[in-house]
């Protein structure tokens, strides 16, 4: 994403600016004319999820509104952190490229049981913190754009008055008379993406455009309209965008149209597969290979007219960045390659395929959620609370808020930093909080407590065979050594791959939940995986010396939504909906839904609607260390993030039928690069 056409008074200007990030969004407009309302899996107003199966299952989403997006335009500088290689400890500077683009449209306080300097040893070995990930995510950020230059001194005196009643006379006659145009809706001068030119901006749709791939009677046409505003453009506009996570990859096909001066968003059709990029070490041609499938269906899905105008983008997220090397290099020029020669869609006119820095994928997600649920669009009232969103993914998760601070303690307030994130949508300021953890998605979370357990087990002699061995063949005589793990659900086994963080050699290791399985124990394995007791060298902190400010100062009574792995974990484990039930559930319900699952079988067995759910009992049969995922959770929100046990959550999947996440964000930037120029 280097802008190598700077001119040198830009890159002077850059350097003394401050390092936060600024977006600007101009006005906007949700479409509520539309009929039906938004609906996402809401823990205070809303029923859970259906069931599913598989890994990362997508339960049936809900129906919901049709919701359209207006987005703005402007061409913006910022400097943006080097994606394949985070910057080392003290020297984020040297990792910092100047980029412009044309952005479009749009306490847990429980006693542990291990001993103090036992723990302490162990932290050395499964810390996040440590190795690997030490400072790889510490708060910092991208580039905040300074307070632009003051006018020169100088100025001659003349007769200003004049001047003033002139000048408001010019303005008026302007106003009343000259022609109109449409105010941007989303201005930023935050990290360009790399697509330049002529700046295009994406609007409102209408109640009439379809819902669904499914339900588009011609993918090559739309329902607002016959003819595009523009003679000269197509009549319809498709855009591609593969999230390349750690768990796996998932591309999202996305169709606007042209019946106004800016693209209208419609709808999108998403496919995934398993496993991801990352998966793939050293072998790039197979990593580029796996990607077939999700292009094969957006040649399914887009119009074979259009392949040529169609831009597509790979954004790697944290799984890839973690590998040594230049394997992710390697990966990366693979696909590339391969969607170059095989595929006659458009790559992106620049860093088409890299991996994506953690902090836009929070910020990006937080706009997205945001706008489809109203509350950032022009229309909102002024008072309206934005929701506080979540991401929880294989190798990272992100938080991203606004906090509020009380006017009375003026002192208190959002420090400076590159976790700082000001925004102006539709007239109104946001000053957000971010960070991004590498180290702490689901995943990594898992490889860290399991790796923990080990090394416990093996500085206590008689931990491993002599703790209930398993005799698969019945002869009397154990077969296999196990260790216990607290955060396996009792009565069940799980083999588990353990990865020295040193030598890099894996070995596969059998643990038992057995009866020392517990939501209790298991959290106080958790914590110390959390490193809530690292060293916070900006106060306040939330966890592994991470700032953030208090959410009991700065965020008490704010909407929080969860997406990702929160919802994949507990949706399918909720009660019928709450339109049939009065449950009201809130972050402790984390806590209570992970000590049911950790209790085993038998505890299962009196759930009701598990037992009414054969699908859903074999997924959780299969999954010993749910347990684990649950516990992690519920300590991820209330000890690490210190949330209140009573504060009412959402978890979504989708709103309007198009899936939350950072994709769609994205997928403007990369669109709002202005004028296609299509394959011959």
């Amino acid at each position: 994403m280097l802008d190598g056409d700077k001119d040198s008074t830009a890159k002077k200007n850059v350097k003394r600016n401050r390092k936060s990030v600024q977006l600007q969004l101009g006005s906007s407009n949700l479409n509520s004319g539309s009929t039906g309302a938004t609906e996402f899996i809401s823990l205070n107003a809303f029923g859970a999820g259906q069931e599913g199966s598989g890994p990362d299952f997508e339960p049936v989403p809900l129906t919901a509104r049709s919701t359209a997006l207006s987005f703005g335009a402007t061409t913006t500088n910022a400097n943006a952190t080097a994606s394949n290689h985070p910057p080392a400890q003290g020297d984020s500077h040297n990792h910092q490229r100047q980029q412009s683009f044309s952005f479009a449209s749009f306490s847990l306080s429980q006693p542990s049981a291990i001993p103090r300097q036992m723990a302490m040893a162990a932290m050395s070995v499964i810390s996040p913190r440590s190795g690997n990930y030490d400072r790889l995510e510490g708060g910092m950020g991208p580039s905040r754009m300074g307070v632009p230059p003051q006018p020169g001194k100088g100025w001659r005196r003349f007769g200003w008055k004049k001047f003033a009643i002139g000048a408001a006379v010019l303005i008026c006659v302007v106003w009343l008379w000259g022609p109109r145009e449409k105010r941007f809706d989303w201005k930023s001068v935050a990290q360009k993406t790399g697509w330049g030119g002529k700046d295009v901006v994406v609007d409102e749709g209408t109640s009439g455009t379809a819902l669904s791939y499914e339900t588009d009677p011609d993918p090559r046409k739309t329902l607002q309209c016959t003819k595009p505003h523009d003679p000269s453009s197509h009549l319809v506009q498709y855009a591609l965008m593969i999230d390349a996570g750690s768990t796996g990859s998932r591309i999202h096909v996305y169709k606007f149209n042209n019946c106004k001066p800016s693209p209208s968003y419609e709808y999108e059709v998403f496919k995934m597969t398993q496993p991801g990029l990352s998966s793939y070490a050293g072998k790039p041609y197979d990593a580029a290979k796996s990607l077939d499938v999700l292009l094969d269906e957006a040649v399914r899905v887009v119009p074979k007219e259009l392949h040529s105008c169609t831009p597509v983008a790979v954004k790697a997220t944290a799984g890839l960045r973690l590998l040594p090397g230049r394997q992710s290099t390697d990966i990366l020029e693979k696909v590339e390659e391969r969607i170059k020669r095989r595929y006659d869609f458009q790559l992106a006119d620049r860093d088409p395929v890299v991996i994506m820095d953690g902090k836009d994928e929070g910020v990006y997600a937080w706009i997205t959620a945001n706008y489809l649920l109203g509350t950032i669009a022009g229309s909102s009232k002024s008072s309206t609370s934005t929701f506080a969103v979540l991401d929880l993914g294989g190798a990272s998760t992100q938080i991203v808020f606004e906090p509020n601070f009380h006017p009375s303690r003026p002192e208190v307030r959002l420090e400076e930093g590159e976790h700082k994130y000001d925004l102006e949508f539709g007239g109104k300021k946001y000053e957000l909080y971010q960070h991004s953890y590498l180290g702490y998605g689901l995943m990594r979370a898992r490889s860290h407590v399991h790796r923990l357990v080990e090394f416990m087990a093996s500085i206590r002699p008689g931990a491993t065979s002599k703790f209930h061995p398993i005799d698969q063949d019945g002869d009397g005589h154990p077969d296999i050594e196990v260790i216990p793990n607290p955060c396996l659900a009792r009565t069940t086994y799980r083999e588990v791959e353990i990865t020295d963080e040193i030598t890099k050699e894996k070995r596969n290791v059998t643990m038992a939940g057995e009866d020392v399985g517990g939501f209790d124990a298991c959290q106080r394995v958790v914590g110390l995986v959390m490193a809530k007791d690292a060293v916070c060298e900006l106060k306040p902190c939330s966890f592994n010396g991470v700032y953030q400010p208090s959410l009991l100062d700065s965020f008490k009574n704010g909407r929080v939504l969860l997406l990702s792995y929160f919802y994949d974990r507990l949706a399918p484990l909720l009660p019928p909906p709450l339109s049939q039930s009065k449950q009201k559930i809130t972050v402790e319900t984390f806590a209570d839904t992970a000590r049911t699952i950790c209790k085993g079988p038998e505890e299962w067995k009196k759930v009701k609607h598990w037992q009414q759910n054969p699908s859903l009992m074999e997924e959780i049969e299969g999954r010993p260390e749910w347990c684990l995922d649950l516990t992690f959770m519920y300590s991820l929100l209330r000890m690490g993030y210190e949330f209140e046990e009573a504060n009412k959550v959402d978890i979504g999947k989708k709103i309007a039928n198009t899936e939350l996440g950072w994709c769609l964000g994205a997928t403007i930037a990369m669109i709002g690069g202005g004028e296609l120029k299509c394959k011959a």
